[in-house]
């Protein structure tokens, strides 16, 4: 979401108002919605979760930004932004990792049939990979919407993003090609991508979960195998 600009500008946004979708310099702090973007696509170049830049910028849903808009991209003043671990905590992932309900109430399949080439490490190996041949089928894990396709964010090439059930997203990245587009509704097991290299130096999916907005290891929402 993009920002707004001057002194008049940041007073909105110091009251808590949607920023306006008006030109001109982007005030740090700030980012400036172009076309094309989605609010997921921001949060994760930024290193934000949604529910944060909604809850910063009085969004009521995650696409409700407009060209041009600016987005704050950090607490407004007398709000408190998630505790991140300080330089000195370095062995800490910087990244919260939040664990899944007990009940996850979505049952997931594996997105491809390959060996699993590396596992999750936070903060820089935010998900696992799996490997296979070029083109080999990508499915989606379970049931739900595509909210992203494209190649728009950097280090991960053809890049699916899938909502789903309680809170949770899944990403497919690296794909030779993509077989549903944005809005789309997809079935459990369905074939959404085609396994490719996008990004990459090699032919591998990464693969990532996230739930609330925060990565989680894909292992523990997939069945043993």
């Amino acid at each position: 979401m993009r920002i707004w600009i001057v002194i008049f500008s940041l007073c909105l946004a110091a009251c808590g108002s949607n920023p306006a979708s008006v030109s001109g310099p982007t005030p740090a702090g700030f980012y400036r919605v172009k076309s094309g973007d989605t609010l997921y696509r921001i949060a994760k170049n930024n290193d934000q979760s949604v529910a944060e830049l909604q809850r910063w910028n009085r969004l009521s849903k995650s696409d409700d930004i407009q060209v041009g808009q600016l987005l704050r991209l950090t607490p407004p003043a007398g709000s408190t932004a998630t505790a991140k671990p300080s330089p000195t905590q370095s062995a800490r992932p910087s990244l919260p990792v939040v664990n899944p309900p007990s009940s996850v109430g979505i049952e997931m399949v594996w997105p491809a049939q390959g060996p699993l080439l590396y596992s999750y490490a936070p903060p820089r190996v935010k998900g696992i990979g799996i490997g296979g041949n070029l083109a080999a089928p990508i499915v989606a894990v379970a049931d739900g919407k595509v909210l992203y396709s494209g190649d728009g964010i950097r280090g991960y090439g053809l890049l699916l993003i899938i909502q789903h059930a309680q809170g949770y997203l899944t990403a497919y990245a690296h794909n030779q090609k993509l077989l549903v587009k944005e809005g789309a509704q997809v079935k459990q097991g369905q074939a959404i991508a085609a396994m490719g290299k996008t990004g990459t130096d090699s032919v591998k999916l990464h693969f990532e979960v996230r739930y609330k907005g925060k990565t989680i290891n894909p292992l523990s929402a997939l069945p043993s195998r």
